[in-house]
C-alpha cells in the first residue's frame, strides 16, 4: 500500500511541479528542478528524519516516473497552456498528492513507531516538504502558508491513521477510505474556499 500511495503522490506533485515551474517561464533545467522538489523532496526529508536511505535513491521508478509525467506534459503541450492552477486538472492532481503523501508520511512514522507528533509531523513534512522548497527557490510565499486548509488536510490525515493503527483498524480497505475522503474534503474545501481565520 505505501508503495501505491508513494507513486501516485509522485506522479501528482510532478505534474503541479510542472505547471508551476512553467507558470513562472522557468527553463528546462528550472522546470525539472521544480518536478523534483515538488515529487521527491518531502519524501526525502521524510525519509531522513527517520534516519533511513530516501526511498527515491534505492528505487528506480520515482525517477522514471517524473520523466515519463514530464515527457506526456510536454508532448501533449500543457507548458504552453496559460493559468493552468485553477484548473480541475491541477487541483485534482494536487489534492491526490497532497492525500498520497500525508499517508505515506504517516504511514513511515508508524511504522518507526513514532508518537502522534511524530506521525503528525511525518505527514504533513512529506505532503508539503517539497513545496515549500520549491516555493522558496522561486522567491513565492509557500503555498500551504496562503492556504491555511491545505496544510490542515495532512494533519487530519496523520490523526486519522494514528487513531486506527491505536485500535488496530487499518487495512488496505480503510486506507482506501481515508484516500478517498481526503481527496473529496480538500476539493470541497478548495472550491467552498475554506480557509483557517488569519491572525
Amino acid at each position: 500500500m505505501f508503495e501505491v500511495a508513494e507513486y501516485i503522490g509522485i506522479i501528482a506533485f510532478a505534474m503541479s511541479g510542472f505547471f508551476i515551474a512553467t507558470r513562472n517561464k522557468l527553463d528546462f533545467l528550472g522546470v525539472l528542478i521544480s518536478v523534483f522538489l515538488t515529487a521527491l523532496g518531502g519524501g526525502i526529508m521524510r525519509d531522513v528524519i527517520v534516519d533511513k536511505t530516501p526511498y527515491t535513491f534505492t528505487h528506480t521508478i520515482p525517477a522514471l516516473i517524473i520523466v515519463a509525467v514530464m515527457v506526456l506534459l510536454v508532448i501533449f503541450r500543457f507548458h504552453k497552456k496559460p493559468s493552468i492552477e485553477n484548473k480541475p486538472l491541477f487541483i485534482l492532481s494536487d489534492s491526490i498528492g497532497l492525500v498520497s503523501f500525508s499517508i505515506t508520511g504517516a504511514l513511515i512514522a508508524l511504522e518507526h513507531n513514532l508518537n502522534l507528533t511524530g506521525v503528525l509531523a511525518l505527514s504533513f513534512i512529506t505532503a508539503v516538504g517539497g513545496g515549500i522548497i520549491r516555493d522558496v527557490i522561486i522567491n513565492e510565499i509557500p503555498f500551504v502558508l496562503k492556504t491555511g486548509f491545505y496544510g490542515t488536510i495532512a494533519l487530519l490525515i496523520g490523526m486519522i491513521l494514528y487513531i486506527l493503527n491505536t485500535y488496530g483498524i487499518m487495512d488496505v480497505l480503510t486506507l482506501s477510505i481515508v484516500f478517498i475522503l481526503g481527496v473529496i474534503l480538500r476539493l470541497v474545501a478548495y472550491y467552498n474556499k475554506w480557509a483557517i481565520p488569519m491572525i
